[in-house]
């Protein structure tokens, strides 16, 4: 195989999901894989274009100062990772290190800048400030960012590809839209033959201590679906938390906005597809069969 990423298998039979030459959690895509991607991304992105969802384009890095707002490094900093310019004052006396391949701390600015985890951060914060007039959708795909305790080709990376559909409104457009790509995954993975499990999981949006988080507990805000053991797409509310930080207001009522987002893990998708298919080709066919069965009943075009 071209790619240098994950298959060491022969046409038919199981693909490796590991790579031994990535361990710092950053393969590469040859052809096959990037076109596989990108049939993928074409698809998830129709689907909320269809639904009357926005295309946009959100910014690699945000402003750490932001994702603090958002409670981000306080709810997920065993994930968090950060960016910061070298500090040309201190160049001379703090050098890269080629024993460690690492420059030091002191070398470095402060880090003003996080990689995010997920592609919606961006969303909300690009919607601060705003009242809306009408329920609305919006779709993103971008790199986001995780620290993970071990990498593993395309299954767990540090840098990763996700594509969302992300809803701003009411409470019953957030919950439809949850509702809505539930059933779409669903029929997708049937056409697909990928057997998938839909289980609840935790994300901690929510203060551990508030009352919010046991409404959480007691009704989950994530749901994810899982191939074998590995979560490739979830389904996510977030009640009026993101609409209260980010202030997006409703104009009918003045209250905050709710939201909630449908994700989709690129390269995992392509771990999954190869892992059950055997090969690119033979994922990249079902694919496309799977686009076209489903294509009458509206949901892809």
């Amino acid at each position: 195989m071209s790619d240098t990423t994950t298959l060491t298998a022969q046409r038919g039979s199981p693909a490796a999901s590991t790579s031994p030459g990535t361990p710092h959690g950053l393969p590469s895509l040859g052809p096959e894989g990037t076109a596989l991607l990108r049939l993928l991304d074409d698809t998830f992105e129709s689907w909320g274009v269809n639904a009357g969802a926005r295309a946009m384009t959100m910014p690699p890095l945000l402003p750490a100062a932001d994702l603090a707002r958002l409670d981000y490094y306080e709810n997920f900093p065993h994930q968090a990772v950060l960016a910061a310019p070298l500090d040309l004052d201190r160049r001379d006396e703090a050098q890269f290190c080629t024993d460690t391949g690492c420059f030091p701390c002191d070398a470095l600015q402060p880090a003003a800048l996080g990689l995010p985890s997920a592609s919606c951060y961006a969303v909300y914060l690009d919607h601060e400030g705003r009242q809306l007039t009408e329920d609305t959708l919006v779709t993103v795909v971008g790199w986001c960012f995780r620290k993970e305790e071990r990498y593993e080709g395309l299954r767990r990376q540090l840098g990763f590809r996700m594509r969302e559909i992300v809803a701003i409104g009411g409470r019953e457009h957030a919950e439809n839209h949850l509702c809505t790509f539930t059933e779409r995954i669903t029929a997708f993975a049937e056409a697909l033959d990928l057997p998938l499990r839909k289980e609840a999981a935790c994300d901690p949006f929510f203060d551990k201590g508030g009352s919010k988080a046991v409404l959480q507990r007691l009704s989950p805000v994530k749901h994810e679906f899982l191939y074998e053991d590995l979560a490739i797409a979830s389904v996510n509310t977030h009640r009026n938390f993101f609409g209260d930080r980010c202030s997006i207001t409703l104009a009918d009522t003045g209250g905050p906005a709710f939201t909630s987002c449908v994700a989709f893990g690129l390269e995992r998708w392509l771990s999954a597809l190869t892992r059950r298919h055997g090969d690119w080709a033979t994922a990249a066919e079902a694919v496309r069969t799977a686009v076209a069965r489903l294509a009458p009943a509206g949901p892809v075009t």
